[in-house]
């Protein structure tokens, strides 16, 4: 009897382990059915035409220099990710700001005892200052020293044209002065005064310095900020406005979440005396109310004559609350993806204030593949589907309106329409918004599904630029005073877009739709 129970029991275990061997094929094979789902035709999230990094991790960009007709751009890169720890500059060129070169590493990582180099900036020494030969590529770079992993400031120099660099010494070129925090130096060239500035994200305020050769750094002053939190990735850059003043523009990496602001790139117009900047005004402006848009920097021109009369400005598209919560490594190896390069100049008049404003570079026009146009669309209390699909296209439309509560796009909309990215206006809340709720997005927790910003059009019009690529969505509204960026990843067959509108009478006029190819 007891021998008949054992057998009968053996007999039940086999069963269930097979049954639980199916179940688990089974399981996997509805998981790599969702997963081709999910991403594209082609088996990949690699943005068509926004940079990403070849393979592995890439977080802040360093402001890129313009040098025989290229620009060459440097970002914080970690070969060893998810795994290992650790950043180094790699390194790639471009004519135009939206087709990139791999240039590898230009600044390795662990190769003396202060550890691995962090953010900062690379300038091009014209006039030999610092002894190196004309036109030597300088970084100045944070780097934790030695035994101590104080954030101090080293130098790198590079004479090869910005290939390769070299640690300059292994003490700093600027000392820790005693705090935690006290990095992501950015060099500007003060040409009224013939001085290089240098400015440092410590804590809460900006440090400024001063030198003639960028070896030695004299404190000449601070700007203090509050409810902004820890400080990263300042700016500095002086510009003209559209009615012909000239101003300075301070700009740093901040999170302003904890007052209802942004976590991205906050910015004051005013006044640089040589020694320190004054804020025209207390509160600081955003240039982007999105979620993704962090570590952003600006700089020239490089083609242009008139340095001042605008600028370019890009960012890392991702935020450190989410920031591994993506399927871009799983399916293609990486995850690092930089916004749009946009143009940025300074709008607005002295009574009202000054404002930057954003426009993406024209390059993008020589993407155009092809072009669908609507003209004068009325939408009525109702969710209206355009005969469109697409996956990387760029919006243009004016829109007004007499009454209604709510207005906008529903963009990689599935078929059933229950998967979308909502971009619209909420008229009775004098907000625009950006909402990735309805669909696959990096927000496991659902803190950061929905960004806003400040609606200013009392006109009832106004007109709208949105792009959207693979994982991303970038809108543009009030004249580019108005951006919100965001990270998504919609499924590979959800590429329709419909319009609505809550509470009354819409129309979109001029509304075209551009596909986008590859860059």
């Amino acid at each position: 009897m007891e021998l008949e129970k054992r057998k009968k029991g053996i007999v039940m275990l086999i069963v269930l382990i097979v049954l639980m061997a199916g179940a688990a094929a089974w399981w996997t094979k509805a998981r790599e059915k969702d997963k081709e789902q999910l991403v594209d035709e082609d088996g990949s999230y690699r943005s068509s035409y926004h940079f990403t990094t070849p393979d592995k991790w890439k977080n802040d960009p360093q402001k890129p220099v313009y040098y025989k007709g290229k620009y060459h751009y440097y970002y914080l890169y970690n070969k060893d990710y998810p795994e290992g720890n650790g950043t180094e500059w790699r390194h790639a060129v471009s004519e135009d700001l939206l087709h990139w070169e791999d240039q590898g590493v230009s600044i390795p990582k662990y190769t003396n005892k202060n550890g691995d180099p962090w953010s900062g900036s690379v300038v091009i020494d014209r006039e030999n200052t610092a002894g190196f030969g004309k036109d030597a590529f300088i970084a100045i770079v944070t780097q934790p020293t030695g035994e101590t992993g104080e954030q101090e400031q080293y130098m790198w120099v590079s004479t090869d044209e910005g290939k390769t660099f070299k640690n300059y010494s292994e003490d700093p070129v600027l000392n820790n002065p005693g705090v935690e925090d006290f990095r992501d130096p950015k060099v500007v060239r003060d040409d009224e005064r013939d001085k290089w500035v240098m400015l440092m994200a410590e804590g809460s305020k900006i440090g400024f310095y001063e030198s003639e050769n960028l070896k030695d750094w004299t404190f000449t002053g601070d700007f203090q900020t509050s409810d902004l939190g820890v400080l990263e990735c300042p700016d500095l850059f002086k510009i003209r406005a559209t009615d012909g003043t000239m101003k300075w523009v301070l700009g740093v990496s901040a999170n302003g979440e904890a007052i209802g602001e942004p976590n991205t790139y906050a910015y004051w117009t005013g006044e640089f005396n040589g020694m320190g900047f004054e804020a025209n005004q207390s509160d600081p402006q955003w240039l982007d109310y999105g979620f993704d848009w962090y570590g952003g920097v600006t700089f020239e021109d490089g083609k242009a004559e008139d340095k001042e009369e605008k600028r370019y400005a890009f960012a890392w598209m991702n935020k450190w609350f989410y920031a591994d919560n993506t399927p871009t490594m799983e399916h293609d190896g990486f995850n690092g993806t930089d916004s749009i390069v946009r143009e940025i100049r300074l709008d607005g008049d002295s009574e009202s204030g000054y404002y930057l404003a954003s426009v993406p570079i024209e390059a993008l026009d020589g993407l155009v593949e092809s072009t669908e146009m609507f003209e004068d669309v009325t939408v009525e209390n109702e969710t209206k589907k355009l005969d469109f699909e697409g996956e990387t296209y760029r919006i243009e439309a004016d829109i007004s309106w007499e009454d209604a509560d709510q207005v906008g796009f529903r963009l990689r909309e599935s078929e059933d329409q229950s998967r979308h990215i909502d971009v619209g206006i909420s008229l009775e809340g004098d907000y625009s918004y950006l909402n990735r709720s309805f669909t696959d997005q990096p927000d496991r927790k659902g803190t950061f599904v929905e960004s806003k910003a400040p609606f200013y059009s009392a006109d009832k019009q106004l007109h709208v630029t949105i792009l959207v690529d693979k994982t991303s969505v970038e809108v543009f509204m009030e004249g580019g005073r108005i951006v919100q960026s965001n990270l998504v990843f919609p499924r590979t067959h959800d590429r329709g877009i419909s319009l609505f509108s809550e509470g009354g009478k819409v129309t979109f006029k001029k509304l075209m739709v551009e596909k986008l190819k590859s860059s």
